[in-house]
């Protein structure tokens, strides 16, 4: 690839027009949108993570437009990935911080938030995600072009380029998908065995092994690779091998704030439960300040980028169309206009400081996430890290300036969310730009079609917050929402002055030490504050990726197996969401328990039927093609 932006050649030229954003681009996006938006909501509410859905959407676009309508425009498949992929963006930036108003609503605290409060949050952050991403492209995207590997962006536009591949490919994501919705139907719809399994040490009292034999959590682990994988792995281990067995044998029968019972009374869930979180949650807030504090050259550097380009751009008039973006003035006025708006509306209950934090830190935060997709990728972006740095320093300068109590707290989880949404769209955002300036796309169509994403996942990420909250209730075992019980959990510590910060700053040590030897720290924080379970079921595919890549063949043949089996286990852990959803709405009905079976597998079956899977998952990666 070359460096310079002047030698570079999309696929389609600047001077030729072809279809791209059309009714059909517009209908297919918004349905993956709302589909993808979906599935990572119920995967981030369950695990505390969430996936691109950049590449299972280009694919499935390919599948959708090229082989079944039969329409041959790449800008056109283009413009359906980058209006699908945004419904995932939301989703994570929603789910990790507003399930926190339903924990609050059902202690009676406040009344449970309302759709178009949810709506509002989503919305407003999408659309200021999206406007801060708009000057930085000529910087990130152009000018970085051969530097900056956008690694979902690169291959979102690998796939719309070998498009004679798109229904074979399209065939891959939904054969994940199908039998990961049977798999999960069968698990937990029949409960014909059970999804977890686990077993506690009676002999080393505190410890707890176990592993969650789901496919999504199979798909993650793919996903990220063995290392992120056995990074949260040894995080887990950290959690319930060494540090829990330590409470439990020096607490004995002491009785120690935050819980309220005796240390020997206390099962390994309940000193996870009691502990363990805050301590995970110190590590991962430092894992968060600490990647912002190494990427501070980076984010300095995009800065001067960023206004040097819009100047060197601003007296020019008639640009090609591959250089056309939404203009500026038009941008500062949307961002003015919701500034104002975050301000006035009860929605947003913040003061002007509020507002005003909102904007400083979307942009800068948009500015870290740009970066740090460009470098890592969509799916290692540290969001929940700059959420949680938002969260504590908007927590502090509102009951600094008298907004405190319930209504602080409400305000301060309102700011993270929209940060939250910022930082994922801004990331999503950068990637989509990177496929078109690969392909020849229209940055100013791309960029309205991201908001067209934006509005419509953000419509309906409000009713799938609500169905999962009604069907399980938030911070249950099927729907435990690890992050944003860590955000209510550090609003509340810091308004009311209750915070364990002894058992804090024991997680912030260890994420310093973490750091110190090199390893990277959120991951392995994420792997201390989550159960050992979920770590286990990450790890199970994190290994299978492994094997894969250890395979013998050709560069190519390696890319081609971890390829398929990228395509396979996006449509894994779509098709596992999508079941949640159908799973949680049977239980709002109340005809859950109707469709049980009579009679269920030990745990050893559950071990074998996932067993199964992933060899089946690796037979499917190493097969030749014919």
């Amino acid at each position: 690839m070359q460096k310079n932006k002047t030698e570079f050649k999309p696929y389609i030229p600047a001077e030729k027009v072809v279809p791209e954003f059309t009714v059909t681009s517009i209908l297919i996006g918004i349905l993956l949108a709302i589909v993808f938006g979906a599935a990572n909501a119920y995967l981030g509410l369950r695990v505390g993570m969430t996936v691109s859905a950049s590449i299972p959407a280009a694919v499935i676009s390919m599948g959708i437009v090229r082989v079944i309508l039969r329409r041959d425009s790449i800008l056109e498949n283009n413009m359906v990935q980058t209006i699908g992929s945004a419904g995932e963006s939301v989703a994570a930036g929603a789910i990790f911080t507003l399930p926190a108003l339903f924990l609050w609503a059902e202690e009676g605290k406040i009344d449970t938030p309302s759709i178009l409060t949810i709506f509002l949050v989503a919305f407003v952050g999408g659309i200021l995600g999206v406007c801060f991403m708009v000057p930085l492209r000529q910087a990130l995207i152009v000018e970085e072009h051969g530097t900056l590997p956008f690694p979902e962006g690169t291959a979102c536009a690998e796939v719309l380029l070998a498009g004679e591949e798109g229904g074979s490919k399209a065939g891959t994501v939904f054969a994940g998908l199908g039998i990961a919705a049977a798999y999960k139907f069968i698990a937990d719809g029949f409960k014909l065995f059970p999804s977890e399994i686990g077993y506690d040490f009676k002999g080393y009292a505190g410890s707890h092994i176990g592993i969650q034999v789901l496919p999504a959590l199979a798909g993650v682990g793919y996903i990220c690779g063995p290392k992120i994988s056995s990074y949260m792995l040894a995080g887990g281990t950290l959690s319930w091998f060494v540090l829990m067995p330590m409470i439990a044998l020096f607490g004995a029968g002491a009785t120690i704030f935050p819980a309220t019972k005796s240390i020997s009374e206390l099962l390994p869930s309940d000193l996870w439960g009691s502990y363990i979180k805050y301590i995970g949650a110190g590590a991962v807030a430092a894992g968060g300040i600490i990647s912002l504090v190494k990427s501070f050259p980076l984010i300095i550097r995009t800065f001067k980028q960023a206004m040097a380009s819009m100047s060197n751009n601003k007296n020019k008039s008639d640009l090609p169309r591959t250089q056309q973006d939404i203009p500026m003035p038009i941008l500062l006025v949307m961002i003015l206009v919701i500034a104002i708006a975050i301000w006035l509306l009860p929605a947003f209950p913040v003061s002007p400081i509020g507002a005003l934090v909102v904007v400083v830190f979307g942009f800068f935060f948009a500015t870290v996430s740009s970066r740090m997709v460009g470098l890592i990728g969509s799916s290692n972006n540290p969001v929940s890290g700059m959420a949680i740095a938002t969260l504590i320093i908007a927590t502090l300068l509102l009951k600094a300036t008298g907004t405190d109590g319930t209504t602080g707290m409400v305000g301060a989880i309102a700011i993270g969310g929209i940060i939250c949404v910022i930082a994922a769209i801004a990331g999503d955002c950068s990637q989509d730009l990177k496929t078109g300036f690969i392909v020849g796309a229209t940055p100013k169509k791309q960029q309205i079609g991201e908001m067209v994403g934006v509005l419509a996942s953000s419509v309906t990420i409000g009713f799938v917050l609500y169905l999962l909250n009604a069907a399980w209730k938030y911070g249950s075992d099927q729907i435990p929402a690890p992050q944003a019980t860590m955000m209510k959990m550090l609003v509340e510590g810091i308004m009311n002055a209750e915070l364990p910060w002894g058992l804090i700053l024991v997680g912030v040590c260890i994420a310093i030490v973490v750091e110190i030897v090199k390893i990277p720290v959120l991951p392995f924080a994420v792997g201390m504050y989550l159960p050992f379970s979920l770590s286990a079921g990450i790890m199970a595919g994190g290994a299978v990726r492994y094997l894969v890549e250890r395979r013998k063949g050709s560069e190519e043949e390696k890319k081609k197996r971890v390829d398929k089996g990228l395509l396979f286990t996006s449509g894994m852990i779509a098709g596992e969401g999508i079941v949640g959803i159908i799973l949680a709405a049977l239980a709002v009905l109340k005809v859950d328990s109707k469709i049980i079976l009579p009679f269920a597998l030990p745990q050893v079956g559950s071990f074998i039927i996932f067993f199964v899977l992933l060899a089946g998952l690796y037979m499917l990666c190493v097969k030749k093609e014919k």
